[in-house]
């Protein structure tokens, strides 16, 4: 069974996008994944195909409504449907790897894609839609975060990369920052390959590459090894 996708958007028209190209779109047309769009306005029930309104309490701005987009859920992700509901939310859990393999594990994902200041809180909880947040900043909508999600994903999916080893050995899969790579030519611009490289030890070459990442999470991301920013 391939890995189903559904995105429901005001945009559908900006899918697949990147996704349409090199793995995720080899795969696409292969048939490793699909990926369905469902217009959001689809599901409104006045002539002006409306799908927001103006915040309770007041305030700048305009929010998704419950009802519209309830029915939206529905006809993508009738009772029984085994796919998570992700919302992308600035507000939402932060996008990990250890989340990403559990997608690509599982069956397929429904994607909300928020617009406005954001989507009424009922239909969130009702619909159990699982907030999830691609990094500290804002977007104009969730689309572009529910490609940068997907793109993650896909690349996962057996048989989208051609060495599943080059998964193994990424950022974050082990907690580290991925080390540095070199290739030819052996010198550009007077910096030369680091010659453990060229060595033929692979044992030194493993310890040269886990040093290295060390060293690079320590600087740039000490968080990942639990230390908080100190030393």
């Amino acid at each position: 069974m391939s890995f189903s996708a559904s995105v429901l958007t005001l945009y559908p028209e900006m899918f697949p996008g990147a996704l349409g190209v090199s793995l995720a779109g080899r795969a696409l047309e292969a048939g490793t994944w699909s990926l369905e769009t469902i217009q959001i306005r689809d599901f409104a029930t006045d002539r002006h195909r409306t799908v927001d309104d103006t915040p309770a309490g007041g305030g700048a701005g305009m929010v998704m409504r419950a009802d519209v987009l309830a029915k939206a859920i529905d006809h993508s992700s009738p009772p029984g449907d085994p796919r998570p509901r992700l919302l992308m939310s600035p507000r939402g859990k932060p996008l990990t790897q250890v989340r990403v393999r559990e997608l690509a594990a599982g069956p397929g994902v429904v994607i909300v894609c928020g617009r406005f200041e954001g989507v009424d809180q009922r239909v969130i909880d009702a619909r159990g839609l699982e907030e999830v947040s691609v990094g500290d900043f804002i977007l104009s909508g969730g689309e572009p975060a529910a490609l940068v999600l997907l793109d993650a994903v896909v690349r996962l999916l057996p048989g989208v990369m051609g060495n599943t080893v080059s998964g193994d050995e990424e950022s974050f899969e082990n907690g580290l920052l991925e080390h540095p790579h070199y290739t030819r030519p052996q010198e550009f611009e007077g910096r030369q390959i680091p010659e453990v490289l060229t060595s033929g030890n692979h044992q030194k070459i493993a310890m040269w590459r886990r040093l290295e990442a060390e060293k690079l999470t320590k600087e740039r991301r000490p968080d990942l090894l639990g230390g908080g920013n100190d030393g």
